[in-house]
């Protein structure tokens, strides 16, 4: 190996390890502001309260993100990566179907009763951008958008399989299913009223068997707490 290459190699080495050091502290930035933003909304976020959160400097946290706008944007593509993570991608080792469509609504009540205590970043998000346009709502609405597709799918694949009545309006079952969800966060959140998420779960089993499923003993889910990050 030449001498005069060594220079470069190391140059290299270093911009790589910097950029990946870079990466980590951006990736930590956005998990502190996801967290910040459960609790405040994503208006609340700002790169001042952030700084604070994470004992950065104001223009540390700024180099990561160029606005605050950027910051709120890259929070709600984080929500959204966790949400397909817990809630979708599990769901597609189930069978084509009634199964997958069962264990979505499962995983997706399991991720709301944990959410029940730290809040919903489209829910919250949507009561704060909803007459508001600009780049934060088209995120927001576009990853909504992309999980009800999901949704809308995986009806359509149960209606093939026989599972649903084929006149069943795969649009009206998505409204009422996601309705249950923001029924849920209303009665059990707002109002604090025991039994909302059994409610929900029944509500859900209601759906399929008007709509052609065969029925199936409903299963609360319990709320559930939080699992604790490895940094506690």
């Amino acid at each position: 190996m030449s001498v005069t290459h060594l220079p470069v190699k190391r140059t290299r080495a270093r911009e790589g390890k910097a950029l990946q050091k870079g990466q980590q502290t951006k990736a930590a930035i956005v998990d502190a502001a996801l967290g910040l933003a459960t609790q405040i909304g994503l208006e609340g976020l700002s790169i001042g309260a952030l700084a604070e959160v994470t004992q950065m400097s104001k223009s540390g946290v700024f180099a990561h993100f160029g606005s605050r706008e950027e910051l709120q944007i890259s929070v709600i593509r984080e929500y959204h990566q966790r949400f397909e993570q817990e809630v979708f991608y599990p769901a597609l080792s189930q069978a084509r179907g009634l199964p997958r469509l069962r264990a979505l609504f499962a995983n997706w009540m399991q991720r709301t009763s944990v959410e029940l205590d730290s809040g919903c970043i489209y829910i919250s998000g949507a009561v704060e951008f909803d007459d508001r346009p600009g780049p934060v709502r088209d995120a927001l609405a576009g990853s909504v958008q992309t999980w009800h597709a999901g949704m809308k799918r995986a009806i359509a694949l149960a209606k093939q399989e026989g599972h649903l009545d084929a006149s069943t309006d795969e649009e009206q079952m998505l409204f009422e299913i996601h309705g249950l969800i923001l029924a849920l966060h209303y009665e059990a959140r707002f109002l604090k009223n025991p039994g909302s998420i059994a409610r929900a779960s029944a509500g859900f089993e209601n759906i399929l068997q008007r709509c052609g499923a065969a029925a199936s003993p409903p299963s609360p889910i319990k709320p559930a707490r939080p699992a604790k990050s490895a940094k506690e």
